[in-house]
């Protein structure tokens, strides 16, 4: 098991990546702090993780990150149930609102810039003086593709996970003293129920069906398909795990090779 013995949060619990992140957490080994806004999402993640039989101590927060005071609440609780922090996962986000730049609404930016970049940092910081205390962790950024390779409509999404990708380097060479890892993991296509979702709205507004959408983005992947969201959660679980343990400031694209850096 990966994660045997250690404590981690996740945030952005829900259906999809958050939700999988905690289990595949728990299967590893790991106590699995979690937080989501809404109770509910954190409830149905309870269950999965208790589905798998493996008795996984288990902390649920609701937490809006955006609210310093509320991440503060988190991390006091995560320390007052299991007296320490080794991985945090930074999940939590907000798409924004999708239309072209040139007719962007700012405020659905700053909306998603107060999730996606300043509520990270929030819980981010609330959790490094822990870290330092017990002599490391490893911090992992659940980021996208979409910083890498520009996608139609994505604007504002993109630029709030690319201000995070700048303060991720600045935080690995900062951090990297007290023997904190902090690494990214860019995220492109991934199949589950965000994307399932985003696929039958364009199918109920006339367009495609959603096997033909799904065969026209697995065009572009390597590997053939869209990747599944459970098996995304792994490559973050590697990047949060002791065989990372020489790696910081590192970059990792999951998305079936979509993507590919020269």
């Amino acid at each position: 098991m990966l994660l045997q013995g250690k404590v981690v949060i996740v945030s952005g619990i829900g259906p999809g990546l958050g939700q999988e992140l905690a289990v595949e957490a728990a299967r590893q080994g790991a106590a699995v702090a979690m937080c989501a806004r809404t109770p509910a999402k954190l409830d149905e993640a309870e269950r999965e993780i208790l589905a798998l039989g493996l008795d996984t101590p288990i902390l649920k927060v609701a937490t809006d990150i955006s609210d310093r005071e509320q991440c503060k609440a988190l991390v006091a609780q995560t320390i007052a149930r299991f007296g320490r922090i080794d991985v945090l996962f930074n999940s939590a986000y907000n798409p924004g609102s999708f239309e072209p730049i040139e007719v962007a609404n700012l405020d659905s930016w700053r909306a998603a810039m107060d999730v996606n970049l300043f509520g990270t940092m929030a819980l981010t910081l609330e959790v490094v003086p822990h870290m330092k205390a017990q002599g490391g962790g490893a911090i992992v950024m659940i980021n996208t593709m979409v910083t890498r390779k520009p996608l139609q409509t994505q604007g504002g999404y993109g630029a709030s996970k690319a201000a995070l990708a700048s303060a991720t380097s600045h935080l690995a060479l900062e951090l990297g003293q007290y023997n904190i890892r902090v690494n990214s993991a860019y995220m492109g296509w991934m199949w589950g129920p965000s994307v399932e979702g985003y696929l039958q709205m364009n199918t109920d507004a006339g367009g495609p069906s959603v096997a033909d959408q799904r065969a026209a983005v697995a065009k572009n992947i390597p590997l053939g398909d869209i990747p599944d969201d459970a098996d995304c959660a792994k490559a973050a679980i590697f990047l949060g795990c002791d065989y990372a343990c020489a790696i910081t400031g590192a970059a990792l694209d999951v998305n079936g090779g979509e993507y590919l850096p020269h």
